[in-house]
């Protein structure tokens, strides 16, 4: 396993070759397009996904990207990036009412219709069909609750452009894996203190990665806002509160880490991930005006200004691959 991964990371890093990495570590920003947000209807999506609409691709004869992982992988359609790749043409129609940007958007939209399947356990989901690298091997077929929540954002978004009751349909769909826990075939867990997790990799012990967590969080908030649903504005409050209560075990003194897992190792977030958990605390500030998300942006972001932290979380990291990957 650790080879596969030494050739992949050999293939990005060393020759230098457009890969999945191409499409997943940009700077991440804030859409400001999206801000003031109306709890009653959708608008931009709240982070700003647009050089991902401008990915290079290679694409599907479709038009749909692929993403190339390269070693024993290879190219696969990975739902996330065409979840994200959708959400970013979105945003630039809205902004430019360029018609190629709706295409695109619609386009990833309708790809996700038609490959939107049932798992063993009769639930609706967007399956990763190549094996994946974490702590433990994930084993084709995986679905993922990043994939489910960003998911409803995206088809909450098709329907209000297109007001097609298909996409209605596939997000009522999709909302029932956020609220069947892991075990009956959904992507929810429950901790010993009651708090609602979800799930971004279905391992266990569950490990409880943040970025995926909040992404899924905000497609919760969106099918909200599309459907009014009393289930869906419960589990965004009850997801909140989570964060909120499990932010300091996100916190290693020096930096974030990128998931709550039980390795002797503590999981330091990358560079990038470091950076893409403070932009999301700051649009959870924005979303909700509480200012816990508010102090643990700014703690964050000083952790990032601290020359001495970023070397310190850089070499962390290199010593935890060594271990774990």
């Amino acid at each position: 396993m650790k080879i596969n991964y030494l050739k992949r990371i050999f293939s990005a890093y060393v020759l230098g070759k457009n890969s999945q990495l191409t499409f997943w570590h940009g700077r991440p920003f804030v859409n400001e397009n999206a801000f003031p947000t109306d709890d009653q209807r959708l608008g931009q999506y709240y982070q700003s996904f647009e050089k991902k609409a401008l990915y290079p691709g290679p694409f599907d004869e479709h038009g749909i990207p692929l993403l190339n992982y390269h070693g024993v992988i290879g190219k696969q359609y990975n739902p996330i990036a065409i979840i994200q790749f959708g959400l970013g043409n979105h945003d630039l129609y809205k902004q430019t009412g360029r018609e190629e940007y709706k295409h695109k958007f619609l386009n990833a939209s309708e790809w996700l219709l038609k490959n939107l399947g049932k798992n063993s356990f009769g639930l609706w989901v967007w399956n990763h069909k190549f094996d994946w690298e974490y702590f433990q091997q994930l084993k084709n077929p995986w679905y993922s609750a990043l994939a489910q929540g960003q998911g409803l954002s995206i088809l909450a978004r098709a329907y209000v452009e297109t007001q097609d009751k298909i996409f209605l349909d596939a997000s009522d769909k999709v909302f029932q894996t956020l609220i069947t826990p892991i075990s009956a075939g959904g992507v929810q867990f429950v901790d010993q203190a009651g708090g609602v997790w979800l799930e971004e990799y279905l391992v266990e012990p569950e490990s409880h990665v943040l970025n995926g967590f909040i992404w899924a969080v905000w497609g919760v908030r969106d099918y909200y806002i599309l459907t009014g649903s009393e289930a869906a504005l419960n589990l965004y409050n009850q997801c909140l509160k989570t964060i909120k209560d499990n932010l300091p075990q996100f916190d290693i003194g020096f930096w974030s880490k990128y998931d709550a897992s039980k390795n002797f190792l503590r999981t330091i977030a990358s560079k990038f991930y470091h950076n893409l958990h403070i932009v999301q605390l700051e649009i959870l500030f924005r979303l909700t005006g509480d200012d816990t998300f508010k102090r643990w942006q700014e703690k964050w972001q000083k952790y990032n200004r601290n020359k001495f932290y970023n070397a310190l979380a850089f070499i962390y990291k290199v010593v935890f691959k060594v271990f774990y990957y």
